[in-house]
């Protein structure tokens, strides 16, 4: 990624966002020292910080100027905007920020054509330290999750500690910051049960219903979190879209140690995620249109997630934490979409096999093959 960062700097602004503590900051500051050393970095979190940019206090030859956090200031797309289209200089932008930088999709202003945007992901099976064994990796993300200080740790106590400081941080500053939601007991309440319901279809009205909230408020809560780089859906894959936005969604956790459940549910959300890191990279760096589905009919048959390329079906995925044996409904799906790939993902396998047009294998070996 870093090689695709550096090549779009020379053509336009840089935006990285993805979730609070995920190595942002790391990266950029990296830039800084290895191709950049004459540039600046601005944390709008700092108040000194945060008066010198709004002043333009950096150098003409800087190179690189870097603003970190910088969706938090209100007229933010304004004012980057403003710096872009005046800029005379040969310096280059990035910016970086724990929430969805490119919200302002929705609105009427529009940054369209003035940067690229890139989103970071966890540590996963497509990268970790060349000194560990895959199968260590594989069994800290289970436990610890992928965050950079959990993972590197691999303390389960201390991995606690950091997960209970970084979710009163998002959810008591960063939400706050960006939305006007004043239940945030309620929310806390919300993402909870969220937490105990990974991979299972989430019907909104049984939720609001057991915190005293109205479905729409809990609708409104996943798109909140989900601009915050908590969580993602995971919507029905159905060539009626309006009938699939009505269907229930299900929920995943950036965190894999978020995950309240059994080992199969969090390795779920593991392949899940990483999942999503690949598809968006993906999407980041060729500009095809991914998406992340799962599929299910009124007879109940369900393949885990299904993999779309321009509105196309890709892959089948199916996801088994020890069973083996090639799921009826990956079958009955594949002969009926007949999509280019179609596999099963089995945690605890001792040698990939395929059979017809479905391939078995560990996660492992699927997801080194990104790396």
């Amino acid at each position: 990624m870093s090689e695709n960062i550096l090549s779009d700097l020379k053509k336009k602004m840089v935006f990285i966002g993805g979730p609070r503590q995920v190595g942002k900051t790391t990266l950029a500051k990296h830039f800084l020292e290895n191709a950049f050393p004459g540039g600046r970095y601005f944390n709008w979190d700092y108040s000194e910080d945060r008066q010198d940019l709004l002043k333009g206090k950096w150098q003409a030859d800087a190179g690189l100027v870097i603003f970190d956090e910088l969706h938090k200031y209100r007229d933010w797309k304004n004012w980057i905007k403003g710096i872009y289209d005046t800029n005379d200089t040969d310096s280059q932008f990035l910016i970086t920020g724990s929430a969805r930088l490119d919200v302002y999709r929705r609105g009427g202003d529009s940054l369209l054509g003035r940067y690229h945007y890139w989103r970071l992901h966890p540590f996963g099976l497509d990268e970790y330290p060349s000194n560990m064994a895959p199968e260590e990796a594989f069994e800290r993300l289970m436990r610890v999750g992928g965050f950079p200080e959990p993972f590197l740790d691999g303390d389960e106590r201390e991995a606690r500690r950091w997960r209970r400081e970084r979710f009163d941080r998002v959810i008591k500053e960063d939400i706050r910051d960006l939305d006007s939601i004043r239940q945030i007991s309620l929310v806390e309440l919300f993402i909870h049960q969220l937490r105990t319901r990974v991979g299972n279809l989430i019907v909104m009205s049984n939720i609001a219903g057991e915190i005293q909230v109205s479905p729409k408020t809990a609708a409104k809560w996943v798109d909140v979190l989900e601009r915050m780089y908590l969580l993602f859906a995971v919507r029905p894959y159905s060539k009626n879209l309006p009938r699939a936005v009505i269907k229930p969604p299900k929920i995943f956790f950036y965190d894999n140690a978020d995950v309240i459940g059994d080992e199969g549910a969090v390795y779920e959300n593991l392949v899940a995620t990483h999942l999503l890191k690949k598809l968006q990279y993906f999407e980041d760096r060729d500009g095809f249109r991914y998406d992340l589905r799962y599929i299910r009919d009124k007879e109940g048959r369900e393949v885990d997630f299904v993999v779309l390329k321009e509105g196309m079906v890709e892959e089948l995925i199916e996801v088994k934490y020890s069973d083996d044996t090639i799921s009826k409904h990956l079958k009955y799906y594949a002969e009926k979409l007949n999509p280019m790939k179609a596999t099963q993902i089995v945690a605890n396998l001792k040698y990939p096999y395929s059979s017809g047009k479905i391939k078995v294998i560990d996660p492992i070996r699927y997801f080194q093959q990104y790396s």
